[in-house]
This record gives C-alpha cells, sequence and structure tokens, in this order.
C-alpha cells in the first residue's frame, strides 16, 4: 500500500505543482476539521465534567519521563514541524513570495502548534500515559484514535472512529507528498549549482516540472521500503534514522540564517521579526539562536542515546560527503565554490 501511495504522488508530481497542491489542500481541509472537532469535543465532554484528570495523568507517581525518554519525546514531535521547508522551497514557484511566504509560516506554526497542543491535552485528559504509550495494547501508533475510543458516547465513537482512520491516511498522504515536493526541488536547486548531478535538475517540456528527480527519490523511497516486507522492526529504526536527519537540517537552517545576517547584512528582506539582537551593526535573530542551541542539544542527545541513528546517520552523512566531493572533484569545481548553472530542459519528452 505504501509503495503504491509514492507511485500515485510520483505521477502527480510529474504532472505538476497545481494539482499537487489542490490535492494537499483538500485532504489537510479534513484533517484540520476531524482534529478540531476531536479538540473541542475532547475538552467540554472529557476534560469539562474532571478537570484534575490532566494534571493527574501528568504529574501522578511513574507517569512523567526520564529525561532521556523525555528529551526524546521532544525528538520524535520536531518531526511535526518537518515539511515546513516545502514552503520556502517552492518560493519561486509563488506569486507575490515576499507577501505571502512569511504569511504561510504564521499561519503554519499557529496552525500546528493549536492542533498539536489541544490533540495532547485531550489525549492525556482521556488516557493514562501508560494506556497512551503502550505499544502493544495502548495508542501509541494512533493517539487521534484513542481519544476517539474515549469519547463518552457510543454514537460519537461509531461516528469518529472511521473519521480518524481517513484522517490517519490523509496526515500520512499529504506529510509524503509535501516530503517529495520538497526534495525534487532542493535537489533540483543543488544540481542548478553544480552540487548534485546535472540528471536532477532536468525539467519536462510540458509540465515543467523537475521529473527526474521526482522519479529518482521515488524509486529510492520505495527501496528504503523493502526491508520492512520481511522486518516489521525496521520501520522503527527509520524512523529514528529521520529524526536524525530532519534535527540536523533544523540546526543548519538556523545556522545558516545566523551566517547570512552576519556575512551579508545588506540583503534585503521583505520579512523581519522583531527582537533582534544588534551586535557590531548585524542584527541576529532570537529565534534562529534559540532555535540552533535547542535543535543541536537534541540532535547531541538522540546519537548519543540511539546507536541506530548514530552509526547509520554517520555512514550516511560520510557518504554524502564523499560522493559530493568525488562529483566536485570530477566536475573540476573547488568545493566550496557556487557555480549557478541553466536548468535543462529534456528534449526527448514529447507535449
Amino acid at each position: 500500500m505504501a509503495m503504491g501511495i509514492i507511485l500515485f504522488l510520483m505521477v502527480i508530481n510529474v504532472v505538476g505543482i497545481r494539482e499537487s497542491s489542490r490535492m494537499n489542500i483538500f485532504f489537510i481541509g479534513v484533517d484540520i476539521t476531524t482534529q478540531l472537532t476531536l479538540v473541542i469535543l475532547g475538552v467540554f465532554l472529557i476534560l469539562g465534567p474532571n478537570p484534575g484528570i490532566l494534571f493527574e495523568h501528568m504529574f501522578s507517581a511513574g507517569n512523567w519521563p526520564t529525561i532521556q525518554n523525555l528529551v526524546f519525546g521532544i525528538a520524535i514531535a520536531a518531526l511535526c514541524f518537518t515539511g515546513v521547508e516545502t514552503v520556502a522551497q517552492l518560493a519561486e514557484e509563488t506569486r507575490r513570495p515576499a507577501e505571502r511566504i512569511p504569511r504561510a509560516y504564521v499561519i503554519m506554526i499557529v496552525a500546528v502548534l493549536i492542533l498539536f497542543a489541544g490533540i495532547s491535552i485531550v489525549a492525556l485528559s482521556a488516557m493514562t500515559p501508560q494506556i497512551l504509550g503502550d505499544p502493544v495494547g495502548g495508542w501509541a501508533r494512533d493517539p487521534i484514535a484513542g481519544i476517539a475510543a474515549h469519547l463518552p458516547s457510543k454514537t460519537l465513537q461509531s461516528i469518529f472512529a472511521p473519521l480518524v482512520a481517513i484522517l490517519a491516511a490523509t496526515i500520512l498522504l499529504t506529510a509524503t507528498n509535501a516530503a517529495l515536493m520538497g526534495i525534487s526541488r532542493l535537489s533540483y536547486n543543488l544540481a542548478s549549482h553544480k552540487q548534485f548531478p546535472e540528471i536532477f535538475g532536468r525539467i519536462h517540456l510540458r509540465f515543467k516540472t523537475p521529473y527526474m528527480a521526482i522519479i529518482i527519490f521515488c524509486l529510492l523511497s520505495i527501496l528504503l521500503l523493502s526491508p520492512g516486507l520481511a522486518n516489521p522492526g525496521f520501520f522503527t529504526d527509520l524512523g529514528a534514522l529521520y529524526i536524525f536527519g530532519s534535527l540536523l537540517c533544523f540546526a543548519l537552517a538556523h545556522a545558516a540564517i545566523i551566517g547570512l545576517r552576519v556575512r551579508k547584512p545588506e540583503l534585503p528582506r521583505p520579512f523581519k521579526l522583531h527582537g533582534n539582537l544588534k551586535i557590531r551593526a548585524r542584527e541576529l535573530p532570537v529565534t534562529a539562536i534559540l532555535g540552533l542551541l535547542a535543535t543541536s542539544a537534541i540532535w547531541v542527545t538522540v546519537i548519543i542515546t540511539q546507536p541506530y541513528s548514530r552509526w547509520a546517520g554517520i555512514i550516511w552523512m560520510v557518504a554524502g560527503f564523499g560522493i559530493y566531493y568525488a562529483y566536485r572533484r570530477w566536475k573540476h569545481i573547488p568545493l566550496t565554490q557556487s557555480t549557478p548553472a541553466r536548468a535543462t530542459i529534456d528534449r526527448n519528452q514529447q507535449p
């Protein structure tokens, strides 16, 4: 099923960004409506009649996690924000990006915080951490289904049970689609600057999409899923590796923002947060500094406490650096030089 979904998304993304975005908008609308409804019902029907239940479930003896589990939980929670980079990577395909990109980020942050904070509060009101986190008889794999199952009404439970199943599927579908959109545009940009092989920068003559990058990464994703057919536990390790990569990307993104403010303070910045630190005529954003410190600390904790993430992630990074080094040497380009290149239109594709 997962492999079929990836193939379906590959076709949609090759055809065009408009079709892919329309699909995302529809499913995200369904997701937000369902989650908000569950949060409102949970607050009024579960938390409202017994407000102290949340405090009891959080702070009773044996319920509060260890420091190690708390940090790892924060790392997993950070996955809620993976995909936000898609907003920036699609900026070149957006009308009035200086106006719409900041607005999209602000709306996204508010929506994610409200939804996930609400879901977390209602879930901990409906269930103890032991029931919520039990991977066998609990709701660790689907906490939202746990909320629906604990609504104090058989009618509501029967209504929301199928809705939650649809919700889970659409969330994964839109997340996969956002990741595919992001990686294809990122690969295109890297290929445009000769930091990736030119094949990733090929643009379809008719659809005007980086179709080779989309196809290659979809096939790689299917290949990564293959070991799970024989070993279901493989997906847990794959998730831990994903945390390694996402946290490292978040940390590097914050560091890049700080670096640009230091090296190129004169760049036009249509949108800038208030409360910057002024050091030697440079304005350093507090959010980027705090973000760099927090994500770096959590990333270090993950690689210390998660052996698979540590070794697989390090091997992954070393292999990536090796491929990059070999490719740049093959092209006779210095490792740190940015070399813009024109997009490659595949003339072999017929309209």
